[in-house]
């Protein structure tokens, strides 16, 4: 009980950030603009600071090769949930618009804006190597298989940049670049100059709260009068947050994946839908209403679940 406690807690300090970013939205405080900025501030800096700390600091040369195998277990996770988000679609005959959208929502996880802040209440810092291998596993299909779906939803045109496109879209993405880089200096057997460690650490430090506003401004942006249960939407529910991370402990079992790291993906894989789907669903044409109906859910309904998953944890 002491965990699921514990998760309850942390949930709860979760919420209360999170009706930070929802207040400031409905005072005015925070717009668009303001949510670009949080975004980009996040993602292109901060991010990649708490990567190179956590990995930096919780690794050693030695832990690589369980490093590939974590990887190896998150990619194989990832992959079985689409496809079993696929059937599903395919047995609830959803319309062309929700069907690629639904497929993205039920199978890919919301692993830096909401899996950060989770993670690290429930862990702490120490957990930061683990949570930056399941998003590399993660953002391989949001990049890829995610973008793919929501386009053949919808009735826009997107531009085709093929395999090279891809690549370099993923690598070049600064929590990307982060994670490669901290591996590097892994291999090497190299630290960063103190300076530079405390530096990244400073602005690490500003992940968690900053994430959790800007969730809770999406949701003010989404409008609460967007939940209701849509066809397929708890069909979704139930994959995203419940065979999602039985899935991931499955590969994590194969694996030999234990402890703080086995942990650690569960958690991750039993996140809301990926903050980008009701974004690219607007982009591409398909049904923007339903992705963010979905997304709103995912989050609200994730508060609930996860105590009780880290209960099923021990």
């Amino acid at each position: 009980m002491d965990g699921f406690l514990h998760a309850l807690s942390a949930v709860s300090v979760l919420l209360m950030l999170m009706s930070v970013g929802y207040f400031m939205g409905v005072k005015g405080w925070m717009t668009t603009r303001e949510k670009r900025f949080v975004s980009r501030y996040i993602v292109n800096i901060a991010v990649p600071c708490n990567c190179v700390v956590g990995l930096l600091d919780n690794l050693s040369h030695n832990d690589l090769a369980q490093a590939g195998l974590l990887v190896a277990s998150g990619v194989l996770g990832v992959g079985v949930t689409l496809l079993i988000s696929t059937a599903a679609a395919a047995l609830l005959h959803l319309p062309r618009k929700r069907w690629g959208v639904f497929v993205a929502m039920a199978g890919l996880s919301n692993t830096l804006f909401i899996g950060i802040p989770v993670c690290t209440q429930l862990f702490g810092q120490v957990c930061m190597p683990y949570v930056m291998l399941y998003y590399l596993a993660n953002t391989i299909f949001v990049q890829s298989v995610g973008i793919l779906l929501i386009e053949r939803s919808g009735d826009r045109p997107a531009s085709r940049g093929g395999v090279t496109g891809f690549f370099w879209d993923l690598v070049t993405k600064p929590p990307i670049l982060a994670l490669l880089l901290s591996l590097l200096l892994l291999v090497a057997d190299l630290k960063l100059p103190e300076p530079v460690m405390r530096f990244a650490e400073y602005i690490g430090d500003s992940v968690s709260p900053l994430a959790l506003i800007y969730c809770g401004f999406i949701l003010y942006e989404l409008g609460l009068k967007n939940l209701r249960l849509m066809p397929g939407l708890p069909v979704m529910l139930v994959i995203r947050l419940g065979l999602s991370p039985v899935i991931c402990w499955l590969f994590c079992m194969l694996f030999g994946v234990s402890g703080l790291a086995r942990d650690v993906f569960v958690v991750e894989s039993a996140l809301p839908v990926v903050s980008q789907v009701p974004v690219l669903a607007g982009a591409y044409g398909a049904d923007e209403e339903y992705a963010a109906a979905g997304a709103c859910l995912s989050v609200l309904v994730c508060l609930v679940t996860v105590p009780f998953l880290m209960l099923g944890l021990g």
